[in-house]
């Protein structure tokens, strides 16, 4: 086991375990006498956090100011247990089984009000908190693994048994470019991380520092590798981050993570959504590029604090709500629809619904609508989900550490997550609001998104495609291709049709940006030289090439 440390508010958490008992959540009615200011938020924000707002353009507020902190002392001081404070809420979690207590902290004059979240005795024990499922499609079943994928000679990565869930969002394209996560920061909200710590699959991330820390803000203090711990987390893992040449390779092997457990294994209840509020604000401050959750929320054990359909609206749940202000924050927000197709209540939960957040849905290995996975639209119109992945018969790691297959939109959310992060390391200029518009722009059904798929499923490379040229996608049948590829000097542009025209091309760089230009009468069944490359140093380019009557882009590697 590893220890971790980093520099915080020491008002964010309280390090040390207590007994579970019922608890609340403090509303507080301002946040007076704040020893914290906006015009020294790296008091309490990451120089990470700050450089994403500053990329996004995204202004700090009072949102953004931890709560006060003698307010916690005075919570503290009535004998209420403070798990952690909200400062998007403004409001902080205590465990109290003493009405006394309550009362005393009703009394505090910055109090607003003051709900119950989690009653003494759960009713369902043994339930998967947030890890919604059908009766017949189970959220995490690992099946025997078949016989390994033929992995094509072309990519660097040996994905083994996972390769068809990586090509399927073409994100082994972007990897073939060097786009692997590396310098991007995912944050997992989940219900425990199963000897994370102790898996062949995940040494590569320990050997290079890539799990760069934890926290569980059920118990805090407590290790999310242990063995009380649930292995819905290890799972959900081991579709980003798992590097077992041959066997299993993620689609972001080598992007950092933070291990956040906001889940509790044992029961479904209303607190473990403020969790959930609690791990995003703390994705938030240490600066996390992307956040996955495999998790989501429509009933609970005690029925009255059930959600409703009518509820999925976008601005209700307390995941929901701090799932779009995590966005709003700069971050991907990425999460699963959940399993509730086919059952009476169908639809998405929460934080799904968030109007911001970017929910995943699933197929089954051939790209169809798996039964299991939760269908749109929410309760106000809105297309969900956002698009869709593998999630049925996905490739994934067990708590043991053996390579099998497990359904459910569990997978396919990490799976689109890790694509997403390399996505953003191969077009770093841009937000993360264009990055999930660029998706589902090129995603397979774009021109006609439904409940189902969504935007379809992704193609990542058409996505970097569009973020790069503008250019959503090459038109059927290419007219023009470029070789030999790749090259090292000037390459040859070929019109493979009989049909002759006048041709712009632009030549421009990852980013963007226009390095070079041409234009010529270009006859049908002819090549030309484009000697415009040889002045530029090795790296990828598009053409974006228009004739009168078409645009299309093709990629270009110089070596």
């Amino acid at each position: 086991m590893k220890s971790f440390f980093l520099l915080i508010p020491a008002i964010i958490f309280s390090f040390s375990l207590f007994a579970q008992g019922q608890k609340h959540v403090v509303f507080l009615k301002n946040k007076d006498n704040n020893p914290y200011t906006l015009s020294n938020p790296s008091a309490f924000l990451t120089q990470q956090s700050l450089d994403r707002r500053t990329k996004s353009n995204i202004s700090l507020d009072m949102k953004d100011l931890p709560v006060t902190p003698s307010y916690i002392s005075q919570i503290a001081g009535t004998g209420a247990d403070v798990v952690y404070s909200l400062k998007w809420f403004n409001a902080v979690v205590v465990s109290t089984n003493s009405p006394t207590v309550l009362a005393a902290i009703a009394a505090l004059p910055f109090v607003d009000y003051i709900d119950q979240v989690l009653t003494d005795q759960p009713q369902n024990q043994g339930r998967v908190s947030g890890i919604k499922s059908t009766e017949s499609i189970p959220p995490y079943t690992l099946m025997k693994a078949g016989p390994h994928a033929q992995v094509k000679s072309a990519n660097i990565l040996n994905y083994g048994q996972a390769y068809n869930q990586v090509h399927m969002i073409s994100v082994d394209a972007l990897h073939n470019l060097g786009f692997t996560g590396q310098g991007m920061m995912i944050a997992v909200l989940d219900a425990g991380f199963y000897h994370v710590d102790l898996i062949s699959a995940f040494d590569s991330l320990w050997n290079n520092n890539r799990i760069l820390g934890t926290r569980d803000f059920n118990l805090p203090g407590n290790n999310v590798f242990g063995d009380n711990m649930h292995t819905h987390g290890t799972s959900v893992l081991s579709t980003m981050g798992a590097n077992l040449p041959g066997e299993m390779v993620g689609t972001a092997p080598h992007a950092s993570y933070w291990l956040l457990r906001t889940e509790v294994g044992e029961y479904e209840a209303l607190v473990e959504e403020y969790n959930w509020a609690g791990g995003a604000e703390f994705a938030d401050s240490l600066g996390v590029d992307v956040i996955n959750s495999s998790l989501g929320y429509t009933t609970f054990d005690n029925p009255s604090f059930n959600h409703t359909y009518a509820d999925m609206n976008g601005n209700t749940a307390p995941s929901t709500r701090a799932g779009d202000l995590a966005a709003s924050r700069g971050i991907l927000v990425v999460n699963s629809a959940l399993n509730e197709g086919g059952s009476p209540w169908q639809y998405i939960g929460a934080p799904a619904d968030g109007d911001s957040v970017f929910s995943i849905g699933a197929v089954n290995s051939s790209g169809f609508y798996a039964s299991f996975s939760s269908t749109g639209p929410t309760s106000d119109g809105r297309t969900k989900p956002d698009v869709t992945a593998q999630g049925q018969g996905a490739t994934v790691v067990s708590g043991w550490g053996s390579v099998g297959q497990g359904s459910g939109t569990s997978f396919s959310s990490p799976i689109v997550a890790g694509a997403l992060a390399c996505l953003w390391q191969s077009t770093p200029a841009f937000s993360a609001e264009q990055i999930r518009n660029a998706v589902r722009s090129t995603a397979s059904k774009a021109t006609a998104p439904d409940s189902l798929y969504g935007w379809g499923i992704p193609n990542m490379l058409s996505a970097m495609t569009f973020l790069s040229t503008g250019v959503s996608e090459p038109i059927a049948q290419s007219q023009f291709t470029l070789f030999p590829m790749p090259f090292s000097t000037a390459p040859r542009l070929q019109n493979n049709l009989q049909v002759s025209a006048s041709v712009n091309v632009e030549i421009l760089s990852i980013t963007g940006q226009t390095v070079g230009t041409k234009s010529f009468y270009f006859p049908g069944n002819t090549a030309m030289n484009l000697s415009e490359f040889n002045g530029l140093p090795s790296g990828i380019y598009f053409l974006r090439i228009y004739t009168g009557t078409s645009a299309q882009v093709i990629r270009a590697v110089k070596i």
